[in-house]
């Protein structure tokens, strides 16, 4: 077989039409996903790599064993009849779809006749699936956004940050003439809470490292009620507090953790509707059980529960559900539950969701206990 022959006519085939530099998504496609087959003169197929195997969805040593040109798809059979005709390279056809039934999807087909030892001629036929370079393509544009929205955050950040200082000034100089205790604590609370959240956005190149400290989670979790109450109010949700964890002391960043619980309550708000019920569960899971349930963890963990009886999460959405961006809300942003996530991460612990569609939703975090030694 003269290889040489084939891999200079391949080089001419993948050639840009114009002399500009292919993108980075274009030189992906180019080289993801290729396989070839040889189909000999009496048109059986001789030879069929792994890959071709794979994408014409044979069997393993399934064309060997046939060595049938019958079983290729008739469109695939025309450009390989085509080139041994011609003699002439037929390169880049795009089938979309195939119409063989064991064949779906789009390929990029070459197949180019060679001279084989014998002297007969062969058809060499190179498949390409785009199927690898769409889903790389969808991650680099992904990524783009990413960047586009890092870029945003950080000017929004800034001039967010320059306004705060005037409202502090003037909300300090409203509660010195209306010291209600409870008004004062929550407002002060919250806009500590905003300007830890905009300084980390300011900060941000990586992810933002939270400020551990000895935290009580049930004092977070609260506070974190507290901020959706008129929600939960609005809605006619019954709310229901299961603290169970003693002790619930954990080591982390109240203002991030209470970042991530409101989000997660938000959601589970926005999932019921109106008088549904939502359920706010804490309990101490020993070291064994917590490695049980979460598999690489140690050591023992306090596990927060927030349940509602929403429409739940379809199993389509489910392995989506903490990708950025990525929201089934008309109004929603898709990132509520990816900071969720970060934070909890971050916390060295570990989040997990079980769904079943008009029953409703579970989150389920595992935090790291504090333990006695560390005071």
């Amino acid at each position: 077989m003269n290889m040489a022959a084939f891999m200079s006519t391949r080089a001419q085939a993948r050639k840009p039409a114009k002399s500009q530099a292919p993108s980075l998504v274009e030189a992906l496609r180019d080289c993801a996903g290729c396989a070839a087959f040889v189909v000999s003169h009496n048109e059986t197929i001789t030879s069929c790599a792994p890959d071709a195997e794979r994408l014409l969805q044979f069997e393993p040593g399934h064309a060997a064993k046939k060595r049938s040109f019958s079983f290729l798809p008739p469109a695939l059979q025309q450009i390989i009849r085509e080139a041994a005709a011609t003699h002439r390279p037929v390169t880049n056809r795009s089938l979309t779809p195939l119409s063989a039934k064991n064949l779906t999807g789009t390929l990029q087909v070459s197949a180019v006749p060679v001279q084989s030892n014998t002297g007969k001629p062969q058809v060499v036929v190179v498949l390409n699936d785009f199927s690898v370079s769409r889903r790389l393509e969808q991650t680099l544009r992904r990524l783009d956004r990413l960047a586009g929205f890092g870029t945003l955050s950080a000017s929004m950040a800034h001039e967010i940050k320059n306004a705060l200082v005037s409202v502090k000034t003037f909300v300090d100089l409203l509660l010195e003439k209306n010291r209600d205790a409870e008004l004062a604590e929550v407002v002060g609370r919250e806009l500590r809470r905003i300007n830890s959240i905009v300084g980390q956005m300011l900060k941000y190149t990586g992810p933002a490292r939270p400020a551990f400290s000895s935290v009580r989670l049930h004092d977070v979790l609260d506070h974190s009620l507290r901020m959706v109450q008129p929600q939960i109010e609005g809605r006619l949700i019954s709310l229901n507090r299961v603290f169970h964890a003693t002790p619930d002391a954990i080591e982390g960043d109240d203002y991030q953790l209470e970042q991530a619980f409101v989000n997660l309550l938000l959601n589970a708000i926005e999932a019921m509707g109106t008088n549904g019920s939502l359920t706010v569960a804490t309990e101490l899971i020993s070291a064994v059980s917590a490695r049980a349930k979460a598999g690489s963890v140690s050591g023992a963990h306090v596990r927060v529960a927030i349940a509602d009886t929403g429409i739940g999460i379809t199993t389509e959405n489910m392995p989506r559900l903490f990708e950025p961006f990525f929201t089934t809300k008309q109004q929603g942003t898709g990132l509520g539950l990816t900071i969720a996530r970060r934070i909890v991460q971050e916390h060295r612990g570990d989040i997990s969701v079980q769904s079943q569609l008009n029953k409703g939703t579970t989150f389920s975090i595992l935090l790291p206990a504090r333990r006695k030694d560390e005071g």
